[in-house]
């Protein structure tokens, strides 16, 4: 049977397994929210723990936090970041305000993972504490946005450069099937005649443009509120500390950040996620519009169109030997779905902001991170 240890907070004692790195308010959060069983995203906790990395940093080099601890902070930190603790984030995806659970399970797992390595035991926050010496100079309410566009910026990325492969397998197309003439179609009727190389150079267009609108909305996420603490004051916070935390993080990830200049606009309002969720959704509309003429192309093959041949990846049919259907076609229909579908999660989320802090960012920040990664993929897939 597991060994438990007690720890306390205000409200009062709490077990807590003995092996866990986690303490009190991450055991609070994952006893009131046995929700999905949904995880946070492994690059959203990542991107927390650069966060307090670069605020060990920051606060050790202007003498606000004690070196020795400094130094175990950052080691704590760089063992996360290399994957040895991520069955230690358990917090459901649903769950209260602002990611605050996120924020202090991030906090625990730091300062347990810090006071063995100054050879105490977990949970004697005397040596390294959560709050005081892990958030030091931050807030729930700068860490979780911030941690959320620095991921965003990351997995961006990843898709912006599986898109330029589409998009190249794509004009690669068009030129290979230039000299093929087919019947275009308008109403699904019979129209003019079209190159088939036209319409995949349509589809390599229409990919190129959703390049850029990605790229322009991640670009609008390198403005972080790191600083601005509670309610976008910076309550709390030295600016000297800001200032070097964010060059840190910045160097963390390859990007130039800088610190917005209005910190209640971004502290309340998730318009850039919801921009960038926005850029997906077109893009996704594009991938469906695009997917589905594959798929009308590839139809037959006796009674369809039967104009171009899917490769065959799978059989289509447990009860009709030899049919073959369009499976990645159909596929990147079922993803896009999901992704149109979690940009009205985050619209709807974006709108719940109230005064100055939107709470609803716990799920802005699985949808969008999922969605990047999953049109990621699919883009791999494609090409």
């Amino acid at each position: 049977m597991e060994n438990y240890r007690v720890e306390r907070d205000y409200l009062g004692e709490v077990k807590v397994p003995y092996s866990a790195y986690w303490g009190v308010q991450t055991q609070r959060a994952m006893d009131n929210f046995p929700i999905s069983g949904l995880k946070p995203i492994k690059e959203y906790t990542y991107a927390i723990t650069m966060i307090k990395k670069a605020a060990a940093m920051a606060n050790s080099e202007i003498e606000l936090l004690d070196k020795k601890k400094a130094k175990a902070i950052i080691e704590a930190c760089d063992e996360i970041l290399k994957g040895k603790y991520d069955d230690q984030f358990l917090v459901d995806v649903y769950q209260a305000g602002e990611g605050t659970s996120n924020n202090m399970n991030a906090n625990e797992v730091i300062a347990n993972i810090a006071i063995e390595k100054l050879k105490g035991r977990k949970g004697d926050y005397s040596i390294i504490h959560p709050n005081d010496d892990v958030n030091m100079g931050q807030s729930s309410n700068d860490v979780i946005p911030t941690a959320i566009k620095i991921a965003a910026i990351e997995l961006s990325n990843n898709l912006v450069n599986a898109l330029k492969e589409l998009q190249t397998a794509f004009y690669k197309k068009s030129k290979e099937f230039d000299k093929i003439i087919k019947s275009g179609r308008t109403h699904l009727m019979d129209a003019a005649p079209i190159r088939l190389g036209q319409e995949f150079g349509a589809w390599s267009d229409l990919i190129k443009d959703s390049i850029l609108r990605i790229q322009t909305a991640k670009n609008e996420l390198k403005k972080i509120n790191l600083g601005a603490t509670a309610v976008g004051t910076g309550i709390n916070a030295d600016p000297r500390y800001t200032k070097k935390a964010i060059m840190y993080l910045g160097k963390f990830i390859n990007e130039k950040l800088v610190q917005a200049k209005d910190l209640p606009e971004v502290t309340e309002s998730s318009s850039d996620l919801f921009n960038l969720s926005s850029a997906l959704a077109v893009l996704s509309t594009d991938l469906i519009k695009i997917a589905n003429d594959l798929r009308l192309m590839n139809s037959g093959p006796i009674t369809g169109l039967a104009e171009i041949s899917l490769p065959a990846v799978q059989p289509g049919s447990s009860i009709m030997p030899g049919k073959v259907n369009p499976s990645i076609a159909e596929m990147v229909d079922m993803v896009c779905f999901r992704v149109l579908g979690d940009s009205h999660t985050i619209e709807l989320s974006t709108q719940a902001g109230q005064f100055e802090l939107n709470v609803m960012e716990p799920i802005i920040s699985y949808c969008l991170l999922h969605d990047l990664i999953i049109l990621s993929n699919t883009c791999k897939v494609f090409f």
